[in-house]
């Protein structure tokens, strides 16, 4: 079977093995999650409907719309969007778009103030964003071809923003968590709390590895400072909702305990001169911080974490001088290329590693070949086996994101790298 097979049935059984389904019904009355890219929310007020999230294209927005209207027959008040990431609200023109033809005063759209900023930087990274999109979710190179849909708020909020009427009250609240433009809507009445980016049910989204820095004490401030408005109900951006103060207050406390601890004892450890893959492999996590479901590998990763909390205090030298100024990839390869006389040496070493398991020390011998340019038939086989090996190393991973990188690395490698990527 062709590394391109392997790669093709590699994504049919495992489109998206993580993926958390999205919760649909009623929570309470008037408050419903209707679809979206996660749990979107619909709330009634006398005021009219205030809906957070409006989804990923204008069939299911026109879904939502529909289960919504299910349920009641009030206007669109307002539209908040819970954050600034890709996907969330590219259908926000077809709620509008609904609202004008049922005659409705035009919903006000509203974000915290931070997501202008984010949005004007994806606009100018729009390629790099349309690339990472690609890489993360495994999509051929070239797929997202489109320009991005950016619709940008009519109002926007620092701190909170308070919606509704005497018949409901939803206070909408900056909460940087894994954006920092993230917002979360508060019902006091009810005690009922609507998380969106900040409360996930896996282990908190910091240091994704195609992403800029994100602040793991700053969500763990924002954790706690949730905890004490003491919620009965919480819905999350994905999966059911959490019911129960004394469960709420264990999962948001101890989450933050957790960003905390890893903090501390990174830090702690950078202190006394180790290197990012030293603290990689010096760290044990604690069971009772860590081994909860609500910590689970999912999307993130631990590792990911503690990436993220070095190069935010470490800057970019990886204090190999080699890297300091580094020659062209292709200089390098070709110099490395040729001091090596045992070439099928390299590729037996690997491919006996990987045969006794030990994969992700096969890919660091066979990058010796597997970097290298030109088309010698001893590279093309070190980079086919490197594809290959990444794909086992895949299967392996429990993170979606690990998996994705790895797959779409291998499909980049197996195809030759349609555009620049530095993947080889």
């Amino acid at each position: 079977m062709s590394a391109s097979e392997k790669i093709k049935q590699s994504d049919a059984a495992r489109a998206n093995p993580t993926a958390i389904p999205a919760f649909t019904g009623t929570l309470a009355e008037g408050v419903h999650v209707v679809g979206g890219m996660g749990n979107a929310l619909s709330i009634e007020t006398g005021n009219g409907v205030v809906q957070i999230d409006t989804g990923p294209s204008a069939g299911h927005a026109r879904k939502m719309l529909r289960n919504l209207r299910e349920l009641c027959e009030a206007p669109v008040h307002a539209i908040a969007y819970s954050h600034g990431h890709l996907g969330y609200n590219n259908a926000v023109t077809t709620w509008l778009d609904d609202a004008a033809e049922r005659g409705d005063a035009p919903p006000r759209v509203i974000a915290q103030q931070n997501l202008l900023r984010r949005w004007k930087r994806y606009r100018e990274t729009e390629g790099l964003q349309q690339f990472f999109v690609e890489l993360q979710f495994r999509l051929p190179v070239g797929t997202m071809n489109t320009a991005l849909d950016l619709n940008m708020p009519r109002e926007t909020f620092h701190h909170a923003l308070r919606l509704g009427d005497s018949k409901r009250q939803v206070q909408l609240l900056w909460a940087p968590s894994e954006t920092d433009d993230a917002l979360v809507a508060w019902l006091p009445e009810e005690r009922l709390l609507y998380g969106g980016a900040a409360i996930t049910p896996s282990i908190p989204n910091v240091g994704t590895p195609l992403r800029s820095l994100r602040d793991p004490v700053r969500w763990a401030d924002t954790l706690e400072r949730l905890a004490r408005l003491q919620p009965v109900i919480v819905v999350m951006e994905f999966g059911p909702p959490l019911e129960g103060e004394d469960k709420i207050q264990r999962i948001l406390l101890e989450t933050a305990a957790a960003l905390r601890w890893l903090r501390k004892e990174v830090i702690s450890r950078v202190n006394l001169g180790m290197g990012i893959n030293e603290i990689l492999h010096d760290l044990e996590y604690p069971d009772e911080l860590f081994e909860v479901p609500w910590m689970k590998p999912l999307y993130g990763s631990a590792d990911y974490i503690v990436r993220d909390i070095f190069r935010a205090e470490t800057g970019w030298w990886d204090r190999n001088p080699t890297h300091l100024h580094p020659a062209h990839p292709d200089a390098a390869g070709s110099a490395i290329l040729s001091a090596l006389t045992g070439r099928q040496e390299i590729l037996v070493r690997a491919r006996t590693l990987a045969q006794q398991g030990e994969t992700q020390l096969a890919l660091h011998v066979i990058d010796v070949l597997a970097l290298s340019p030109g088309d010698e038939a001893e590279v093309v086989e070190a980079r086919r086996l490197k594809g290959e090996l990444c794909l086992k190393l895949a299967e392996n991973a429990t993170s979606f994101v690990s998996q994705s990188l790895y797959v779409s690395s291998a499909r980049i490698i197996s195809e030759g790298a349609p555009k620049p990527t530095g993947i080889r």
